[in-house]
C-alpha cells in the first residue's frame, strides 16, 4: 500500500495524478488551500479505492507554516512514498512587469515556497531512506521568453533546485522527478489562447507523470514532444531570440 503526500493537492494535475494512485489502495495526505475542494478531492479518492485521505489547509506561500506541516505529514502517514509538489500560479506577465512586489510575491509562489518545502521534505525522506519526490516544474523554465519570464524564472530555479536535490538525495536511496509539462488544459490556463495540438489534458499529464514516478525518471518532458520543442527553442542563438516573438 502506498502512502501519498500531494501539496496543492487540489490543482487539476495533482487530482487527476491521484485518482491513478486511488485505485491501488493507497493512503493520502492531502494540502491545499482550499478546504471545501479539499473534502470534495477526498470523497472521490474513497470513491475511486483509496484507503484513506487525510486533510491539511494551508496557503503554501505561508513559509513559515511549513516546519508544522511537514510533521503533521509524517505523523499521519509514517512514512512517505510519494511526494508530489503540484502547488503554484500562473502570473499575469505584464503585471509583474510595473509591480515589483506583485512580482517577488508571484516568484515566492512558483519558486521560494517550493525550495522551502522541498528543503524540508528532503530532509525527513533522506532520514527514512526510501521514496520518490516528483516536483511539477515547467518548459517554460528551459529558456526565458518576453511573455512569461517571471513565471520562466521561477521554473527555472525549481528545476535546477531539484537537480542538486537529486544528486544528494540518490546516495540515501530517496529519487527526484522533475516534471515539465508543456500546454496544459487546467483551470490556472483557462482564457489563455493555447494552440490544440500542442495543449494536453491533466488526465494525459497524470498519466506521464505517474510513469516517470514509478520508472524513476530524472527529468519528464509531458507530453513527450516538448523534450523536442525545448531543444530547439534552447538552440536558437540570443541574437535571433530576442528579435523572436515568443
Amino acid at each position: 500500500m502506498k502512502r501519498v503526500a500531494i501539496f496543492g493537492a487540489t490543482s487539476a494535475i495533482a487530482m487527476e495524478c491521484a485518482r491513478l494512485w486511488a485505485s491501488e489502495g493507497t493512503t493520502f495526505f492531502l494540502v491545499g488551500r482550499n478546504q471545501e475542494k479539499l473534502s470534495q478531492t477526498a470523497d472521490d479518492l474513497v470513491a475511486r479505492g483509496a484507503s484513506d485521505v487525510q486533510l491539511y489547509t494551508l496557503d503554501l506561500n505561508r513559509i513559515d507554516s511549513h516546519a508544522e506541516l511537514i510533521e503533521a505529514c509524517f505523523s499521519n502517514l509514517g512514512q512517505v512514498d510519494i511526494a508530489l509538489l503540484a502547488h503554484g500560479t500562473l502570473p499575469d506577465q505584464a503585471a509583474c512587469e510595473r509591480d515589483p512586489d506583485l512580482a517577488l510575491h508571484e516568484f515566492s509562489n512558483n519558486a521560494l515556497s517550493v525550495i522551502a518545502l522541498l528543503t524540508r521534505l528532503a530532509n525527513r525522506m533522506e532520514a527514512q531512506r526510501t521514496g520518490t519526490i516528483a516536483v511539477i516544474s515547467s518548459v517554460a523554465g528551459d529558456r526565458g521568453r518576453p511573455s512569461n519570464y517571471l513565471y520562466g524564472t521561477a521554473k527555472a530555479a525549481v528545476s535546477t533546485f531539484c537537480q542538486g536535490l537529486r544528486a544528494r538525495l540518490f546516495k540515501a536511496g530517496v529519487h527526484v522527478a522533475t516534471i515539465k509539462p508543456g500546454f496544459v488544459d487546467t483551470p490556472m490556463t483557462a482564457g489563455l489562447n493555447l494552440p490544440a495540438r500542442l495543449t494536453a489534458s491533466p488526465e494525459q499529464v497524470a498519466k506521464s507523470i505517474y510513469g516517470a514516478i514509478e520508472n524513476r525518471r530524472n527529468v519528464a518532458y509531458t507530453p513527450w514532444f516538448w523534450m523536442g520543442i525545448m531543444t530547439i527553442i534552447k538552440s536558437i542563438p540570443e541574437f535571433l531570440f530576442k528579435r523572436a516573438n515568443l
